[in-house]
């Protein structure tokens, strides 16, 4: 077995400083507009939802307003129903799933549920088609106090008033064959620890929080999905990317403890998507489809059960 080929920046087993992280930056290039493809479909979305800006990254001559949708007519006296996608800004169909979940459904929870939707949460990394932000920094991993991701910090700032009366939060992501093949070598390139080659499962799957499992919830949701795209399978260890499937499709993790986005709220319900663009099975539309399945499913499990 040959050893894996060294990530191009930084020298094997030493963190990264200032300077590579400098080379880093500098190989990031624009690939796709937040401004075509997000800000003007959220603008779309004014006649039928609030839109309001609950933050600003400046990233030295460019300038992101961040967009937040919201129901119109926001009733105190009903659950909050969380959405939130693009935190990984290369996980398309998170973005746009989210999308396209208000444009087509943010009418059928009129004066059943409020719906609070960040559908890009990282739009640097969007432009990028990337994990990190331009320090470096994974916001996924970030989302505690004193956060060093700006991205994080305004969503946590936006949702910090209704932290205790979130009921369900779907956070919408993708697992892609460039998480191992880019994502994974440079993480551990920054850090300085050698990197395990690992594979990508073929399928959608979900991350539960094991302090908050809701078995019932998840198996909804993937109930659900799967009539719009293929489940994952467990490996021959009985894992999906290294952790024990807890039934099928679904793992957990402790999501407060590792700063994931799932994290900043109280909600009884909560899951993380994990969709996989690059199977031969789907496609870019099938894996928007998904997600607002999943969205669907979840706000529909939640409300059926607010108790628990």
């Amino acid at each position: 077995m040959t050893s894996p080929t060294p990530y191009p920046i930084g020298t094997p087993g030493r963190p990264w400083g200032a300077a590579e992280k400098a080379e880093w930056l500098a190989r990031q290039t624009q690939r796709r507009s937040y401004a075509e493809e997000v800000l003007a479909a959220v603008e779309r979305l004014r006649a039928q939802c609030e839109v309001v800006e609950y933050g600003r990254l400046d990233y030295g001559a460019e300038h992101y307003p961040l967009l937040a949708i919201r129901s119109r007519g926001w009733d105190e006296a009903l659950p909050v129903a969380l959405v939130t996608g693009g935190v990984h800004g290369y996980e398309t169909s998170g973005v746009h799933g989210a999308l396209r979940f208000v444009e087509r459904h943010a009418g059928d929870y009129a004066g059943r549920a409020n719906l609070l939707v960040a559908p890009c949460v990282s739009p640097w990394a969007y432009e990028r088609i990337h994990r990190w932000n331009p320090d470096a920094v994974d916001p996924n991993r970030s989302f505690r106090a004193d956060s060093p991701a700006g991205e994080s910090a305004a969503l946590m700032r936006l949702v910090a008033p209704l932290r205790a009366r979130v009921l369900v939060h779907v956070d919408l992501h993708e697992t892609t064959d460039s998480d191992e093949s880019e994502f994974r070598p440079a993480l551990a390139a920054r850090d300085g620890k050698p990197h395990e080659p690992g594979g990508i499962p073929d399928g959608f799957y979900l991350v539960g929080d094991s302090a908050r499992p809701q078995p019932a919830f998840q198996q909804a949701i993937v109930a659900a999905v799967a009539q719009v795209t293929h489940i994952a399978p467990a490996d021959a260890r009985g894992e999906i990317i290294g952790s024990p499937i807890v039934a099928p499709g679904v793992i957990e993790y402790p999501v407060q403890q590792l700063g994931l986005c799932a994290g900043i709220t109280e909600a009884r319900y909560v899951t993380t998507t994990e969709v996989y663009p690059d199977s031969p099975r789907t496609t870019p539309d099938a894996c928007n489809a998904a997600q607002v399945a999943a969205v669907r499913a979840a706000i529909d499990f939640a409300l059926a059960h607010p108790d628990g």
